[in-house]
């Protein structure tokens, strides 16, 4: 790989990987607040004051899911998905490098590109038809429950692309780019 593709694939991985560390340790992490209320709320409320609410049930899931579908993208980023180490990590890097390039291209891209589609579409259809959620009388719009998966996907093909790249360059080179986590920032 020549000097200047590598600089712009290094500097390439380093905006998609610090959009997606941002996300996940600041918004995502803000996040947790407005379920921590509602879920302390709902407690005080139901065993305090024997007084249930009709929202918190619904707040609970829609934040909770929103949470764990936005982060996805991050948990990509720091290594946390489920993967077979036990022969995953007697390879070498560039033997790691080709697998996970071609799994990238063949099975993880055609999947989020699936799911954003789908998720547009449904989300699109709760737009256009104003979908509120039936599961209490509270009945919330589940316009922006439903954006959390177009979302999610978007993210998730964005730290893909980080991936595949990253991946691309250990079977070129033999030699990984270090993790963002490793590094301070400097891939």
């Amino acid at each position: 790989m020549n000097g200047g593709m590598e600089r712009h694939v290094r500097r390439t991985v380093r905006v998609i990987d610090t959009v997606n560390d941002w996300i996940g340790s600041t918004i995502l992490a803000l996040l947790v607040l407005p379920l921590l209320y509602s879920v302390c709320h709902e407690v005080i409320a139901r065993y305090v004051f024997n007084a249930p609410t009709d929202w918190s049930y619904e707040l609970t899931y829609m934040i909770y899911g929103s949470h764990f579908m936005l982060g996805a993208a991050y948990t990509l980023l720091k290594g946390g998905h489920v993967r077979t180490d036990i022969f995953y990590n007697t390879w070498s890097a560039r033997t790691r490098g080709i697998i996970d390039a071609t799994l990238y291209l063949l099975a993880f891209f055609p999947g989020m590109v699936f799911f954003l589609w789908i998720g547009m579409e449904e989300m699109l259809l709760a737009i256009e038809t104003g979908e509120l959620s039936d599961v209490t009388p509270w009945m919330p719009s589940l316009v922006p429950f439903k954006a959390t998966i177009p979302a999610a996907s978007a993210l998730l093909i964005l730290q893909g692309i980080s991936e595949f790249l990253k991946s691309a360059y250990a079977a070129v080179t033999g030699n990984e780019l270090v993790n963002q986590e490793h590094m301070g920032m400097e891939v």
